[in-house]
């Protein structure tokens, strides 16, 4: 199996691939949405996931090495359908990697691990356990991660990269004529994807990813597993604990998603989000005498950029040079919010565009270019955002503006919503509340202020559990509370560990960051967040 992602070739210019880049950086995403129920399995669902255990077998591990050369690894794959609703036709490999545990003596089991995206590595999320994860889990869990279906190692999603320029370019129509170009673009990518990766590109859903990580539970060999989840991870988890509430022992799901939104919940919870993160960032720099913009209103700074973006002055260097735009700003403004040990960089650039400085415009093009792409591919599938009109997409613009004076709206949601119409996949895994029963104590985390996946996502995602979720608040900003905040991961170690859950409505308090000198000095105890680099943007903080 190969273990060397393949690439494409990269385009010329950098700054236009700014929502792209985003977008697989998600979420990987309240309190409106459908109230459909979770359908109860029908005898045909009973008997696929029959199939599953009987599909796998044991795994066959073989010694394996992570690129950083630390920690002892074995890799491997599992067989699963491209379809699981034709468990007998056509297969493919999904990949695995372990870091087993290092003290064998004491070994609780398997934790099976995801980082989110859609299209982030779970084997790569493997292979940084050692400098991730606390020793308590290193110890005690082989750390077991897969690349889901269409992701890396696993068959990838790849699509025709001009098709995916030529989608970007449009993901932020401004009249009936260009939403119609741009759902003639998606069309036309979805159909690129499935041409380039073959019947795989039309299975992509999350509950095709359960059912795959339910063959690899069975090829294990062991009755129950432990998961961790962060971001889209959590949807996985999510879906897993209504399919097998009996195959858990322990769950944690950190920065949650929501899957009962409608177009409208998920565009108006993804705007607050990003507002109030961005309204923390403010607030601190206030108090802060080292955050370059001290002194000033940052909220009325980020509003002078937007009108001058708006208005074609604010520009990348270049040959030609590159306006940047509206929606670049939004953009990058989304991704500083990730981690608060970024704030002091991120308040620099600003200042820096805000005086004219060519620096912080070469520094602000530095977006990352898309190789493999599977993030519609996912997203499109799990959710129906059909949006019926040019004229709706604007309401919805004018109405978010007044919802989010500063940041206008969220350009994550705006641009999964806009990226999904007229997707040619069928939507496999459309919207609905969770149904979880029987499952054993779940802990669900979320930061107050996520601009990804908010708060309001998590409370409502453990509000859906019911009885079985447990909810802990983290008080400050960020997304992926393990490396934020010390008192999560104590609380997520613990509970992994021991099965012992805190209090329900426990609160873990804010870490602001002190200024330049600690930026990086994140309060994560000496553990790296493998995020950014998992998710391919490089700029969270």
């Amino acid at each position: 199996m190969p273990f060397n992602t393949p690439s494409v070739p990269r385009p010329e210019r950098r700054g236009r691939l700014a929502v792209a880049a985003l977008v697989t950086a998600l979420f990987g995403q309240l309190l409106t949405g459908t109230a459909i129920a979770a359908p109860s399995p029908s005898p045909e669902d009973r008997a696929e996931d029959r199939t599953e255990a009987s599909l796998s077998g044991r795994i066959a591990w073989a010694p394996c090495e992570s690129p950083s050369g630390e920690g002892t690894f074995e890799c491997a794959s599992v067989k699963v359908p491209v379809d699981w609703k034709r468990p007998k036709g056509a297969t493919f490999d999904l990949a695995l990697a372990r870091h087993k545990a290092t003290d064998p003596a004491r070994r609780i089991g398997s934790l099976l691990v995801n980082p989110g995206g859609p299209g982030g590595s779970g084997v790569d999320f493997a292979f940084s356990a050692p400098n991730s994860f606390s020793a308590d889990l290193l110890a005690r869990f082989d750390i077991v991660g897969f690349d889901p279906r269409g992701v890396a190692r696993s068959n990838p999603v790849k699509c025709d990269l001009d098709r995916v320029l030529a989608q970007d370019a449009l993901l932020y129509p401004d009249s009936a004529s260009s939403f119609a170009a741009l759902r003639t673009a998606n069309r036309a990518l979805g159909e690129s994807c499935r041409d380039l990766t073959g019947p795989l590109a039309d299975h992509m859903d999350t509950g095709s990813v359960v059912r795959d990580m339910e063959a690899i539970r069975a090829g294990l060999g062991e009755r129950r597993i432990s998961y961790y989840g962060v971001s889209y991870g959590t949807a996985i988890g999510q879906q897993y604990a209504e399919r097998y509430p009996h195959r858990i022992r322990a769950m944690t799901l950190d920065s949650n998603m929501d899957h009962s939104l409608d177009a409208w919940g998920f565009q108006k919870t993804e705007a607050v989000g990003v507002e109030g993160a961005y309204g923390q960032f403010a607030d601190w720099c206030a108090r802060t005498p080292s955050c370059a913009l001290h002194g000033r209103d940052a909220r009325a700074v980020f509003d002078s950029l937007y009108k001058r973006a708006e208005a074609g002055e604010l520009v990348e260097p270049g040959d030609p040079p590159q306006p940047i735009r509206p929606r670049d700003l939004q953009a990058f403004a989304q991704r500083g919010m990730y981690d608060p040990a970024g704030w002091s960089g991120f308040a620099e650039t600003l200042a820096q565009l805000d005086s004219a400085g060519p620096a912080a415009a070469r520094a602000f093009g530095k977006f990352g270019e898309p190789t493999e792409y599977p993030f519609n591919s996912v997203m499109c599938q799990d959710y129906d955002f059909e949006v019926p009109s040019y004229g709706t997409l604007a309401r919805f613009e004018r109405a978010l503006g007044r919802l989010a004076p500063v940041t206008r709206f969220s350009s994550l949601g705006w641009t999964v919503q806009n990226g999904c119409q007229d997707w040619p996949s069928k939507v496999n895994n459309p919207q609905r509340r969770l149904k979880v029963d029987g499952t054993p104590p779940i802990l669900v985390t979320n930061s107050r202020f996520d601009p990804a996946t908010p708060y309001s996502w998590g409370a409502n995602a453990a509000r859906q559990i019911g009885r079985e979720a447990v909810f802990l608040t983290y008080d400050g900003v960020g997304h992926g509370d393990y490396w934020l905040s010390p008192c999560a991961r104590d609380a997520i170690d613990t509970y992994l560990v021991t099965l012992k859950t805190p209090r329900k409505g426990t609160h873990c308090p804010a870490v602001w960051p002190a200024g330049p000198s600690a930026q990086r000095k994140s309060p994560s105890g000496g553990l790296v967040n493998p995020l950014p680099e998992l998710l391919g943007t490089g700029t969270f903080g």
